[in-house]
């Protein structure tokens, strides 16, 4: 599905990916963990469009994205929820799901899916974004970016800062989306236990490098645990 190879990116002077390589293989979940400012948001942001390469390439389905813009990738099939949420706060929630039809060509119409999954959405249709807990903008997040029709939905730290009931809900959804939609999912986390439960691979970054790579269970060896710990 994704495959990233010998990834170099800067900002500015500061290296901030070095040599990376990584491949999130279709219908799993992959989730990349770090200590705080190891490079976890800078990979996404190259995956996404967001931010410019030095060297090395990013692979869709074997197809190089090049300088792809973000939307052009959205196209593509690549969703984002970015870390904060990014909601619009002052439009309502029914607007901001529909923010997510501006790359679309066609089927300009929210998935029933994404109500089936959050309940509250629907419930809170004429809400404003900004009256919505942190947890219920976590969920309309999720939700605009799977109105794009995504098979690849790239999430920048879901649990941040939520309460823990939602992020079982959250937990739940992204389960769900790969079993029912055999969709591939890509998250960066702090949370252990989020990850151990969720994951089917985990990729570890330290100083901007990939430290270690294999299945979640490998989070238990303490070998892996000290590229974790501060």
């Amino acid at each position: 599905m994704l495959t990233i190879s010998n990834v170099d990116l800067y900002y500015g002077a500061a290296h901030a990916l070095k040599n990376v390589s990584l491949e999130v293989k279709t219908g799993e979940i992959t989730c990349v963990l770090g200590r705080n400012g190891v490079g976890k948001t800078s990979l996404l942001r190259a995956i996404v469009g967001q931010q410019p390469i030095r060297r090395g390439s990013i692979l869709l389905d074997d197809e190089p994205l090049g300088k792809a813009a973000p939307y052009a990738r959205i196209r593509k099939g690549i969703g984002f929820v970015p870390q904060g949420r990014e909601i619009f706060p002052l439009l309502t929630v029914r607007e901001n799901l529909e923010t997510g039809f501006a790359p679309l060509k066609s089927d300009r119409t929210v998935p029933d899916h994404v109500y089936e999954l959050f309940p509250v959405l629907k419930d809170m249709l004429s809400r404003r974004g900004g009256d919505l807990s942190g947890g219920q903008q976590q969920q309309l997040a999720i939700g605009r970016a799977l109105v794009t029709r995504p098979r690849l939905l790239v999430l920048d730290e879901p649990t941040e800062g939520i309460q823990p009931s939602i992020i079982k809900d959250i937990g739940r959804a992204i389960r769900y989306l790969r079993d029912e939609f055999g969709m591939t999912i890509l998250l960066v986390e702090q949370y252990l236990d989020f990850c151990r439960e969720l994951a089917d691979q985990i990729a570890i970054l330290d100083r901007g490098e990939v430290v270690h790579r294999g299945v979640a269970g490998d989070l238990d060896r303490d070998d892996v645990r000290r590229h974790l710990t501060v």
